[in-house]
């Protein structure tokens, strides 16, 4: 096992463009050994998402997986699976709202209203691609997980300040989400 440091928001990697990850790169061991130091790192801090950023990997890489988190009580398990330069679309105007953490911004939440109903393109660790349409609790996970490729942290879309703060001081009915 080989867990990563996360980087937290105020590093400047954070807000830095991510690059694709080519055919050619998925072959080889580093990235091998990089997505299982993802996971790794992912479950270690029972996250239910990592992007590469997070690690200090400016590469269109997100690994999500999680299942029976007693950090998420009430949600929907999320398959295990390893995402590269994905594209998502809003599929429908309407949005839903969330209590939303990061392992980026330990130990805080905030309230994001997210579309509810998205188109994902992407590719897998073997060169297969994929274009999915993905709802709910998923298409929350996958929006906030790839916001980090593009240098976008979720305090960056939160609906209010006033629905900001410590996890330890917010109302316990405020849901998190990291």
């Amino acid at each position: 096992m080989s867990v990563r440091k996360i980087l937290k928001m105020g590093d400047p990697l954070l807000r830095q463009v991510s690059e694709p990850v080519s055919e050619e790169e998925i072959q080889t061991k580093e990235f091998k050994k990089l997505i299982r130091d993802m996971f790794d790192t992912m479950r270690h801090a029972e996250g239910v998402g990592l992007a590469a950023p997070q690690i200090g990997i400016l590469k269109q890489i997100v690994v999500v997986g999680s299942e029976d988190n007693e950090r998420y009580p009430g949600t929907p398990d999320v398959p295990e699976r390893i995402i590269l330069n994905p594209i998502i679309t809003p599929l429908t105007e309407d949005r839903s709202g969330f209590w939303e953490g990061c392992l980026s911004v330990p130990g805080m939440r905030g309230y994001v209203e997210r579309p509810n109903r998205i188109r994902m393109q992407w590719m897998d660790e073997k060169g297969n691609r994929f274009d999915e349409t993905i709802d709910g609790y998923k298409a929350v996970v996958y929006q906030h997980e790839c916001d980090h490729l593009k240098g976008v942290l979720y305090v960056d879309r939160l609906k209010d300040t006033k629905l900001f703060g410590f996890n330890d001081t917010l109302d316990s009915d405020a849901k998190i989400l990291d």
